[in-house]
């Protein structure tokens, strides 16, 4: 029997939740705990790729640049990209890897840097509005935005952020590597905080830019690429809510995309938190996909089981 194919997304919080102090051991123990999850979804059938937020880590490699500025020349934001893609990749792969062994489960795991393709004219180069980094004093903010034209913002009176632009992908470019490898029974982890975002320049060659592509667009695209047949988004919610925090919130269990447009145009799904995966799940099912479920890490059992969760289809 062909086994079915599923694609999830989470957040680089997972590996690093705000409340801990980004310690190798702490992040190797997240892993793990992911790791049991991915593990879950492999023995109920499914052949896997994952994508994995990376904005924590990135940043914490951007502070400690920063920190050995004097005695180190500092990478750009892309190459730190590939950075902890590979970090984060070698952290996840060896616990699941891990993790199929105590479960007798014979699959090997791969990691792919992955560079995905923007669009040189986006409008979101024109509009920089991602903060990334360290926080800087205004005098240093404002030698580096000479030095190094980076755009500089006051970051609610903590300091001053560098902020760079987060354009839509539009092509993965190792996207058949990516297919051959899910074909041959490999667990896939690529696009790592989005991917590295490069542009085709005027040559027709990849050139990478400084930039932050959201993982759950970058999630959406290879979905709709391999076409598989369910694709999970990871959050801090069990279930998609409207009216989200007020004395009416309401509980969704399943909606169609029309529904999902409807009230994403109504404002229900802010841009800074459910708005963009919502939009990520619509353009995936627009695409031809099949199924989208949006729950919590400690819901996804439950989800997968219809207990729990809220699915996105292309009708009712």
């Amino acid at each position: 029997m062909k086994r079915k194919l599923a694609l999830i997304a989470f957040g680089g919080n997972a590996i690093l939740p705000d409340d801990q102090r980004g310690l190798q051991s702490e992040q190797m123990k997240n892993a793990q705990k992911a790791a049991k999850l991915m593990v879950h979804v492999v023995k109920r059938g499914y052949d896997l790729i994952i994508v994995h937020g990376n904005g924590p880590q990135v940043g914490n490699l951007l502070i400690q640049m920063e920190e050995s500025i004097t005695k180190i020349p500092p990478f750009s934001l892309e190459v730190c990209d590939a950075m902890t893609e590979g970090s984060m990749g070698f952290m996840l792969e060896k616990a699941i890897v891990n993790e199929l062994r105590k479960n007798s489960v014979d699959r090997e795991v791969a990691t792919l840097v992955t560079q995905v393709v923007v669009d040189r004219e986006d409008p979101a180069f024109e509009n920089s509005s991602k903060p990334i980094g360290p926080f800087y004093s205004k005098y240093r903010a404002q030698m580096l935005a000479r030095e190094k034209k980076w755009k500089m913002i006051e970051d609610a009176g903590r300091g001053y952020r560098k902020v760079v632009p987060s354009p839509k992908p539009i092509d993965i470019v190792p996207k058949r590597v990516i297919r051959d490898l899910v074909r041959s029974g490999k667990i896939v982890i690529t696009a790592g905080g989005g991917g590295i975002p490069v542009i085709i320049n005027g040559n027709g060659l990849f050139q990478g830019v400084e930039a932050v592509i959201d993982k759950d667009y970058a999630a959406s695209l290879i979905a709709s690429e391999v076409k598989v047949d369910l694709f999970i988004i990871l959050t801090n919610v069990d279930r998609v809510c409207l009216n989200y925090g007020k004395p009416n919130e309401e509980p969704i269990a399943v909606m169609s995309i029309k529904q999902a447009q409807d009230y994403l145009s109504q404002g229900q799904f802010p841009p800074g938190s459910m708005g963009p995966k919502i939009q990520a799940a619509i353009e995936y099912i627009q695409k031809g996909g099949k199924e989208v479920l949006i729950t919590s890490a400690n819901n996804l059992k439950a989800s997968l089981i219809n207990r729990s969760g809220t699915k996105i289809r292309a009708s009712l």
